[in-house]
């Protein structure tokens, strides 16, 4: 059984999808309960399938807690956990405000936290396991005008190793995708606010953002997608505490 965090839209919808496809039960989790039946209605099934929602806002760590621990007490077992949540807004570091920090560590790190501490138990009784965290690039090389988000992905990051290291004599994996430019509703507000800002179109700089990239263009939801759908097969099982970039070559660091 596969929880994907963040799967009402973009990169945790396509995620959510590419696993249904792989065969798995898959739990859809966020805030939007509409969104999320909308996808639920979307998932593949081959007969014995059986997909679920939790509706769950990830503001509220105490109440993500009680929800995914109910869950679980009700004999659910999570093999498959992709942490996967919308970032906060751009601008410079200086210019934020402490509680921007705050929430972000919050929705990010902690209730990362919380997930894993909830169904880490299971996968160890089925010795296989799988924990993929869907950071950015950020980790590898910051992103100019992103600075709270910069930071708490770097946590993230260093959280998901120490993890990887604790939990691989179990036979659970824990890695981080890092998505570039993606054709999210993000990757759109983010475009809108420079606009905003420059005076610039907002196809002018997503056009801008795809020259960044060595294939000259952004990536689809679907193809980060399929990287997280191979890290969370069993043919990964080798494969341990690693960033994964997917995009199309633009991060400069080996």
């Amino acid at each position: 059984m596969a929880l994907v965090s963040g799967s009402s839209q973009g990169i945790g919808r396509a995620s959510a999808i590419a696993l249904a496809q792989a065969g798995m039960n898959v739990v859809l989790i966020a805030r939007d309960e509409t969104r999320l039946r909308c996808v639920l209605n979307e998932l593949a099934n081959n007969g014995e399938q059986q997909h679920r929602i939790l509706v769950a806002d990830f503001t509220n760590p105490s109440a993500l807690q009680q929800k995914i621990g109910d869950f679980i007490s009700e004999g659910n077992t999570i093999h498959v956990l992709v942490n996967n949540t919308g970032g906060p807004k751009g601008g410079p570091i200086i210019e934020a405000n402490i509680e921007e920090f705050t929430n972000t560590f919050n929705q990010h790190l902690i209730c990362n936290h919380i997930l894993a501490q909830a169904v880490v138990p299971g996968m160890k009784k089925a010795g296989f396991g799988r924990i993929i965290n869907v950071i950015s690039t950020s980790v590898k090389q910051p992103l100019p005008n992103l600075g709270v988000s910069n930071t708490i992905r770097g946590a993230v990051a260093n959280w998901s190793k120490t993890l990887a290291m604790e939990l691989g004599p179990f036979g659970i994996t824990v890695n981080n995708v890092l998505p570039g430019a993606t054709n999210t509703a993000r990757l759109n507000s983010i475009a809108s606010t420079k606009a905003e800002k420059t005076g610039e179109t907002v196809d002018h700089i997503l056009n801008e953002m795809a020259k960044e990239s060595p294939m000259q263009r952004i990536a689809e939801p679907e193809e980060v997608a399929a990287a997280i759908a191979f890290l969370a097969s069993a043919s990964a099982g080798y494969i341990n505490g690693i960033n994964l970039p997917v995009d199309g070559g633009r991060t400069k660091s080996l």
